[in-house]
């Protein structure tokens, strides 16, 4: 084995591939088209950075479904990116902090928990958790409080709110009046048989 030095240095050997150059002529098996064919959409530059949902200029599935009201069901509007994510964490992560830190989310992207902040953080609750931690998220499910209270934490919202929000209290429909039961109207009296009319009295006759 000869001596390493700088002039020496080289790839193992299979760890290295020459890129494929194409458009070099027809006898280097990638000419002429350069392997894209001929003709259509996918042998055109820039036809491989189409929009998200585009389907070739048909009606894309998302314009053919039917839509429900609001945002948080799949058959609602809007789609695609414009849906809300949270980043889901759950509490078996928290279990590589030392008891007593104050876990946020800043500290749990800086530890490699999550890779991003760009959407909001909720803590779920799978897995065990044994250590007292304060626990600062943008949500929590009701397990996930759950385990963080029984080893002692606490779980705090960012907006300061309750960790689990509390259902709001059922509406009491209003309740109507009783319909009032309807009078029987009265009967209407029978007409009396008509009494016959008196005769007029013969007018005495005139003195002579």
């Amino acid at each position: 084995m000869s001596d390493l030095s700088l002039h020496t240095l080289k790839p193992a050997d299979g760890s290295h591939r020459d890129r494929k150059r194409v458009g070099r002529g027809p006898g280097s098996g990638s000419g002429k088209t350069s392997g894209r064919g001929q003709k259509g959409q996918k042998s055109r530059s820039g036809s491989h950075s189409m929009r998200a949902g585009f389907e070739g200029g048909q009606m894309p599935l998302y314009m053919r479904l039917g839509k429900l009201r609001g945002p948080n069901h799949k058959k609602s509007m809007p789609m695609g990116p414009f849906r809300t994510h949270t980043t889901p964490v759950n509490v078996a992560s928290l279990e590589r902090f030392d008891e007593g830190v104050e876990v946020t989310p800043e500290l749990l992207r800086s530890a490699g928990v999550v890779r991003t902040l760009k959407h909001p953080i909720k803590i779920l609750g799978k897995g065990e958790l044994s250590t007292k931690l304060t626990v600062t998220a943008h949500a929590f499910s009701k397990r996930a409080v759950e385990a963080i209270e029984a080893a002692g934490g606490k779980a705090v919202r960012v907006d300061g709110a309750s960790a689990i929000p509390e259902p709001e209290p059922a509406k009491a429909k209003p309740t109507r009046a009783p319909k009032a039961a309807a009078e029987p109207e009265p009967e209407a009296a029978e007409p009396s048989p008509e009494e016959p009319e008196a005769e007029p009295e013969p007018e005495a006759d005139a003195e002579e």
